[in-house]
Formats: structure tokens, sequence, C-alpha cells
């Protein structure tokens, strides 16, 4: 879950109920996970009017998340009968 909202907020600044949507999972557990990422300093938030829109603190983190997805992608397909 934390590494699809990071994989999300690789495409740019959201809010919370676009990251509900992204991930198909309820609004209290993403909130949840927000607070995590958040507490590992690896997101930020700021508030623009009554929403809470959330970002990337680092760079870094979008580019080690990405790879790690990309890999996986990679190692599934090669195990994948032909």
């Amino acid at each position: 879950m934390r590494l699809a909202i990071i994989d999300h907020l690789t495409k740019g600044p959201a809010a919370v109920h676009a990251l509900v949507t992204a991930t198909g999972e309820s609004q209290p557990l993403v909130s949840q996970h927000l607070r995590l990422l958040r507490a590992m300093r690896l997101i930020q938030v700021e508030t623009q009017g009554r929403e809470r829109i959330y970002s990337l603190t680092d760079e870094h983190v979008a580019h080690i998340v990405s790879d790690a997805i990309r890999h996986t992608q990679e190692d599934n397909q090669e195990e994948a009968p032909a």
C-alpha cells in the first residue's frame, strides 16, 4: 500500500481522495499509511483550503521506488512460462 502511494506521488502531488481512488482502498486506511509515510519523512503535506495535498519530500525516493517496482516486474516476467 505504501509503495502504491509513493508510486502515485511520483507523478506529482495528490489529495487524499485521489490516492483513495488510485489505490482502491478506504480513506481511513490510506490516511493511516500517509501518516506513517510522513513519520518516516518520505512525504510531506500542504493544506490548500480544505484539502491536504501530499507530495514526496525527495525525488530520490521516487527513483528508488520506481526502480524497485520495475525490477519486481522484470523478475515476474522472467519466471513466467513461455
